[in-house]
């Protein structure tokens, strides 16, 4: 019997409103599970602005001018080696004269400008030309900031911006706030001094030159806890992270410290390769006004602006657990981003030259992926590793691929810390208001070289005689207080004092201090590590009337939605028949059928890649689309009873690399949820080889993150040439750490499988979700057996009871006669089948390894030890001798279970397949027939 369910405040208070973002049409109007569509915002500009604008075109042109190319007379940048643009005749556009304007002739400036000194007199406020020419080069072409906003498309954004960046300056700090910030500057030159002093060999990239960074994140803090929000999560690169993170984020300097004396930033009881200093994370709950907000930084790699996906992924799940957006029930659609805030930090030649960043902003309002708009921070020192600013890309600015999606650029002076603030508070504000992306393009310096030990004056000598004679940033904010009277020279020296005596005292600790843990709590609790020296079995099995019910509800869809004929015979029809049959269960159907009751017992889960509602291979059907209306209509979503849980289709831009990143990190957020990525064809994989090897593979030994990614990888040699035939089994078996010379256990880094039939994918499915550990799953997945009439599983298969089984031997043989064991995986079992049975070969088992990582010795031992008389044992396989899972199976095989294995499939090849019929399906032949002729 199935049980039935039912299932801000301060001055940022009146800024949620109604979602903007390009207007799309999407397959349902009336909204999914992870995208409900969001009314376009009105906007008018109000007569009397239209009236002034019109009165007096001219000057409302040169107006428009300067919020255009102002910037590029602006002096932000506080090392600049070119002689500044000082005269208007270098830009005409900015020239008065180039629309007909006098010196000295009036205008009225109300509705045409916003600055303080344009609107205090309203439409009675008469400037010169002269006046009005100094005020636009003040605001726009300063030595604080400029911005970049013209090119924006939508009129409500560009006079929002043009109105609140002319009017930046109302907003002064006061004095105690320019001593928190000055505090901030002092303590982060003090980590650094100390470093050197300390540790001088030490590549610590420090953020020297860029510490006004912190008055961002000072500002950042105030605004969010203000705004409600109650988590931030962000990605940021090496440079300047350690001391950020000890300054502001509460990391003990004694776990640097620690770390630095050669041991391990987790307790010495933990199993972890670690990683370096400046890959550190933390995760926090912040007192900030006298309010909690959680703060989340991602754990990043060295390559650059990998992380940046991850943290989106991340703030995606946070927001779903939250029930943000369109995880909402509400029926009035909220945006994203009311609670959970995602910032990116960026490096100026990572962010120019990392293509990951066109995948990111390219997903920024995509349905699945958006996340309610980014803050980026460009930390633009300059240079890149030793490459000049010029030679680092082709775009004027580092910041320039943010307008491939109209997102607003200040550029501001690192030079000036309360600049930076009065940017950052600007740019939340947009964010709030838009829920779209926003840059800062902060300009500032790099003290060092690459790293401390390296000399830059080799390749970039003028810029480092500027910066080696200048003063640092934190020293000429302080002498600007004192002079101000603000904050004394003696108290800036009692802050920095202070702080390296409190470094002294963490450092002597260190070799006593015991990192706390820092995984497997709050959302984690409960879980665990997996069992290095054993392999668990468990029971995935459920009645098969709950399945059978599940499955019909799979393709049950509104009386009144228009099927598409084809669907309706030989999905929906053909389906019914299955289950009601209770054999011929296909591929399709099981994983409806796992996907289905994980979401019964209350897990939701998400299926990102391209077209992943239909499937590649038109096979998967997830989602029906109305023939009339266009409307799109998930079945799974509409269960009655249960547990309440959902499925997400993501339908991703056509992406590998930030796509899976994305996926990972909605993965590591929450253990409950399953999350799949599918590939369009296996080898896609290659795109997003970072994210898989610095991520996906190797997150849990070096930062104890663990995760249940799920990657579908279709694979199979039919005839379709290099580039859609093979997933490189071999390259996720040379990534695992499974041992030649000693049995695995689960703890392996990461599990590996290739199933032949739909129970088994169903059974691996639901084991992600019920083992009391979690780790990252490929499947090598089919594309010929998800249609093959004897790749189908029983009802029996999936009782409970039953489980995935890591070796499926062969019941078809008297073991007595067997005299060769034919070893394979995947799809290839079935060619052999075939071949045996015209054969009439019944001396032969063949033996099918369902898990190649972790290796199962024990399961297959069990399996060979029926076959007494044996003679040989044959690995086959339809890859090639360099590829597959040769080279992976056959040390292992000969080691624990001390047999020799001979090797039967094709030679070696330096790609995966043929591109020519008639050899493929020559090779097809032998392959087939070689492992019976040995």
């Amino acid at each position: 019997m199935l049980r039935h369910f039912v299932s801000s405040e301060g001055k940022f208070a009146g800024l949620v409103g109604t979602q903007t973002r390009p207007h799309r049409s999407y397959h349902s109007k009336k909204g999914v599970w992870g995208y409900r569509p969001v009314a376009k915002r009105v906007f008018e500009v109000a007569e009397e602005a239209k009236l002034a604008r019109n009165s007096q075109g001219n000057v409302y042109r040169w107006v428009e001018a300067f919020r255009q190319h102002g910037h590029k007379l602006a002096a932000v940048n506080p090392i600049s080696i070119k002689e500044p643009n000082s005269e208007s005749s270098e830009l005409q556009e900015l020239n008065p004269a180039f629309y007909g304007l006098q010196t000295q002739q009036a205008v009225r400036t109300a509705n045409l400008l916003s600055a303080p000194a344009a609107s205090s007199g309203g439409s009675q406020n008469v400037q010169n030309v002269a006046q009005l020419e100094q005020l636009l080069r003040d605001i726009y072409c300063g030595s604080a900031a400029s911005a970049e906003f013209a090119y924006i498309e939508d009129t409500e954004e560009r006079e929002w911006l043009a109105r609140n960046f002319e009017t930046l300056n109302e907003h002064q700090l006061q004095s105690t706030e320019r001593c928190e910030i000055a505090e901030l500057l002092i303590k982060s030159q003090a980590w650094d001094n100390f470093m050197a002093l300390k540790f001088p060999t030490v590549k610590r990239y420090s953020g020297e030159g860029a510490e006004s960074m912190l008055a961002f994140f000072w500002q950042l803090l105030r605004d969010s806890v203000q705004a409600n929000i109650e988590h931030v999560v962000l990605a940021m690169p090496h440079r300047g992270r350690t001391s950020l993170q000890a300054a502001m984020f509460n990391m003990r300097p004694a776990k640097v410290f620690r770390k630095l004396s050669g041991t391990s930033e987790f307790a010495d009881n933990i199993e972890a390769m670690s990683d370096v200093i400046t890959h550190f994370h933390v995760s926090e709950q912040l007192q900030v006004l006298g309010k909690s907000i959680n703060f989340s930084m991602i754990r990043n790699p060295s390559h650059l602006e990998a992380a940046n996906p991850v943290a989106m992924g991340k703030t995606r799940s946070k927001q779903q657990t939250r029930g943000e957006g369109a995880f909402d029930n509400a029926a009035t659609a909220q945006p994203f981003g009311q609670h959970v805030v995602n910032v990116i930090l960026h490096g100026d030649a990572a962010f120019a030259g990392q293509g990951i960043n066109q995948e990111c902003l390219n997903m920024a309002y995509v349905p699945h992926f958006e996340v309610g708009g980014s803050v980026h921070l460009i930390v633009n020192n300059q240079v890149g590793f030793t490459t000049p600013a010029d030679r680092g890309r082709s775009s004027a600015y580092s910041s320039d691929l943010a307008k491939s999606i109209q997102a607003p650029v200040f550029h501001v002076n690192g030079d000036d810390p309360e600049a930076v603030a009065r940017i950052t508070n600007l740019a939340f504000r947009y964010q709030r208001e838009f829920r779209k992306d926003i840059f800062i393009d902060m300009n500032c310096f790099r003290r060092w070289g690459h790293n401390e030990v390296d000399d830059p004056t080799f390749t970039n000598p003028l810029i480092y005689k500027i910066i080696h004679q200048r003063q640092s940033v934190p020293d000429l904010y302080a002498d600007k207080l004192a002079t101000e009277g603000v904050l004394s020279k003696d108290e800036a020296k009692q802050l920095r004092e202070k702080y390296m005596a409190h470094l002294g005292e963490e450092l002597a600790l260190a070799p006593t201090y015991v990192p706390p843990p820092s995984f497997f709590e709050k959302q984690w609790a409960g879980l665990t590590s997996a069992p290095a020296n054993e392999l668990t079995y468990w029971d995935t099995g459920l009645d098969y009337g709950l399945l059978h019910w599940i499955g019909q509800q799979s393709v049950a869809y509104p009386e009144d939605f228009s099927v598409h004929p084809h669907l309706l015979k030989t999905h929906i029809q053909g389906r019914l028949k299955k289950l009601e049959a209770g054999n011929k269960i296909d591929w399709a159907t099981a994983e409806a059928l796992a996907i289905g009751s994980l979401m019964y017992q209350g897990h939701n889960v998400r299926i990102s890649g391209e077209d992943v509602g239909r499937g590649t291979f038109s096979h998967r059907h997830a989602m029906l689309v109305d023939q009339k209306t266009n409307e799109m209509y998930i079945p799974l979503n509409h269960i009655e009873g249960g547990n309440g849980g959902k499925l997400e289709l993501a339908h991703s831009i056509l992406s590998e690399e930030a796509v899976l990143a994305f996926e990972y990190g909605m993965a590591i957020d929450n253990p409950q949820n399953l999350i799949i990525w599918e590939a369009q064809f296996g080898d896609f994989a290659n795109g997003a080889q970072i994210i898989i090897d610095t991520f996906i593979v190797s997150g849990e030994t070096k930062w104890m993150d663990s995760n249940a990614l799920v990657m579908l990888l279709p694979h199979g040699y039919d005839g379709v040439a290099s580039e859609h035939s093979s997933c490189r089994i071999e390259r996720f078996l040379q990534l695992c750490d499974s041992k030649e010379t000693s049995p695995d256990g689960d703890g392996v880094n990461v599990h590996v499988v290739n199933p032949t039939t739909p129970a088994q994918y169903y059974h691996v499915l639901r084991r992600q979700l019920a083992r009391n550990f979690r780790k990252p799953l490929v499947v090598i997945a089919p594309k010929t057996l998800l249609r093959l009439s004897a790749a189908t599983s029983t009802h029996e298969d999936f009782q409970p009871g039953s489980m995935f089984h890591n070796v499926l031997g062969d019941n078809t043989v008297q073991p007595e006669q067997v005299r060769k064991v034919i070893l394979c995986s995947g799809k290839h079992y079935y060619n052999l089948v075939e071949e045996r049975q015209k054969r009439e070969a019944h001396d032969t088992a063949i033996v099918r390894l369902e898990s190649l990582c972790p290796f199962p010795v024990q399961e297959l031992q069990a399996q060979l030890a029926q076959y007494g008389n044996v003679q040989s044992f044959i690995w086959s396989q339809e890859e090639h001798r360099n590829m597959g899972a040769w080279t992976f199976v056959r040390p292992r095989f000969e080691n624990l279970i001390g047999q020799q294995l001979k090797y039967c499939g094709r030679s070696e090849a330096p790609t995966p397949a043929t591109g020519i019929g008639k050899v493929h399906k020559q090779e097809a032949a032998e392959v087939v027939a070689a492992p019976f002729e040995v």
